[in-house]
């Protein structure tokens, strides 16, 4: 039977059954590709598993079409790509693990131990290539009623299938944020049962599904089931320690990590930018660190955007995060100044108004974005009013912006000048003279302009020589 409409819209399986057809090798199509076809979702990569040597499979494709192929045989894998697919070959195989490893023993196997070994039923599915049943499904666990369910369950024992390949926690986590689907109970729970096995898989694995968890549609959902499975105090302890609300008499706080997940949400509805969405996660990350209560006022953080800011290089190094300027860095600067245009609308003044573009630099629009995603309450009519007030920031900003072109601005008189003028060699002066005329520019006291600078500069250098 047909599996999907549109499979015969996809000649190269036609094409690599017929070659498979030649070679008397059993061959389906297997994995994601299956999956996403039936969900009528697009798919970029193909997935071939054939019963005997999947490279000799591929090599002949290869040479069928004329493209390179890249052989990896410890893996016992092969991959090419075709018209803009990228197709990998496997052999049929049973796995066996070792307790502190998540690298498989590996031997031939059959179709039925090769859907056994997988990750997950909707995932375990098969289509024949070969002629006398092509495009016949093979669904030994129920995976293709699993997706009219939407729920996500491993094909065998679950505690054991995430005990052999901890990384499969992830990846459950992940794809049920990708698709919008549910993770059954037991599932759930043999995910917990073994969540200390997560210490064997590289932190780098980790990173790399946490970041396609960032990507989807509704990264909150997957952190959500990260915290309800006591994962997230694996993965990322900073985050679960946002948890919990606080009351003392009639003073309370909210619950931070909620609130973090509905700022999250807001900011993916406008950007899809994976640093900017991280930064959204991590920009309360230091208020367990700066909560304080006073009698009087209740609880406070005063700081946590500092404080955040500066926890971030060694949380990134634990990650393996980048640590780059422009990943590190960016992350780093929406989180200690997302705080700053809100606490603009008290009182907008343009000196504030240039130090904060001084400061941002070509990151005001997102930082704008990670400040209006902040604004978050149960009571609506308090939300449209601070919205409002950050509107009237925005507009003010923007002016200031257009009229003293400060964003990303360079002092006109630079170290050069004031050795040159002064008779000095580079010095710790050289460097408060060029830092007071700065700051004068951002206090609106001189223009961003030569003869004003400089006249600026004779007038305050001696001070500074002397």
């Amino acid at each position: 039977m047909a599996l999907f409409s549109g499979i015969d819209h996809h000649p190269i399986l036609r094409q690599i059954g017929e070659i498979a057809d030649g070679l008397q090798l059993e061959t389906y199509l297997v994995g994601g590709f299956v999956r996403d076809g039936l969900l009528g979702r697009p798919s970029k990569d193909i997935d071939i598993v054939c019963i005997g040597d999947g490279m000799v499979l591929a090599q002949a494709v290869a040479t069928y079409k004329a493209v390179p192929v890249n052989l990896f045989k410890s893996f016992g894998t092969a991959m090419l790509h075709w018209d803009g697919w990228e197709v990998e070959f496997v052999s049929a195989r049973k796995e066996s693990y070792l307790l502190n490893s998540r690298n498989p023993s590996v031997s031939m196997g059959t179709r039925s131990d090769d859907q056994m070994r997988r990750d997950f039923t909707i995932n375990a599915m098969a289509i024949s290539l070969n002629k006398q049943d092509y495009g016949r499904l093979l669904d030994p666990f129920n995976g293709q009623q699993d997706l009219i369910d939407r729920i996500i369950r491993t094909p065998c024992d679950p505690e054991r299938t995430f005990s052999d390949d901890p990384l499969r926690i992830m990846r459950a986590i992940r794809l049920a944020a990708q698709l919008d689907f549910t993770i059954t109970p037991e599932t759930l729970a043999a995910m917990t049962a073994v969540r200390d096995r997560l210490g064997i898989v590289a932190q780098e694995r980790i990173a790399e599904e946490l970041h396609k968890l960032m990507a989807t549609d509704r990264p909150s959902y997957g952190l959500k089931l990260l915290f309800g499975a006591n994962l997230l105090s694996i993965v990322l302890p900073e985050l679960q320690k946002l948890s919990g609300k606080a009351q003392i008499g009639c003073h309370s706080h909210k619950d931070n990590f909620l609130h973090t997940l509905e700022v999250l949400d807001n900011l993916v509805k406008h950007s899809p930018k994976l640093w900017l969405r991280w930064a959204a996660v991590f920009h309360d990350i230091a208020k367990p660190l700066t909560k304080k209560f006073d009698p009087i006022h209740g609880f406070s953080f005063h700081g946590h955007e500092d404080l955040g800011a500066r926890m971030l290089p060694k949380l990134f190094k634990r990650m393996r995060f980048p640590t780059s300027k422009e990943v590190l860095g960016y992350v780093q600067k929406l989180v200690r100044l997302h705080l700053r245009p809100i606490a603009l609308a008290k009182e907008v003044t343009d000196t504030a108004i240039r130090r904060l573009l001084y400061e941002v630099g070509d990151d005001l629009e997102d930082l704008f974005l990670l400040c209006r995603a902040d604004i978050t309450s149960k009571n609506e009519i308090k939300v449209q009013q601070y919205l409002a007030n950050f509107d009237r920031v925005q507009k003010r900003v923007l002016e200031v912006e257009v009229r003293d072109k400060i964003r990303n601005f360079q002092p006109v008189i630079t170290g050069s000048i004031i050795m040159e003028t002064f008779a000095l060699k580079p010095s710790a002066q050289v460097g408060l003279i060029k830092e007071a005329i700065k700051e004068a520019i951002l206090e609106g006291k001189i223009k961003n302009e030569y003869q004003e600078a400089f006249d600026y500069m004779l007038r305050i250098g001696k001070r500074y020589i002397g």
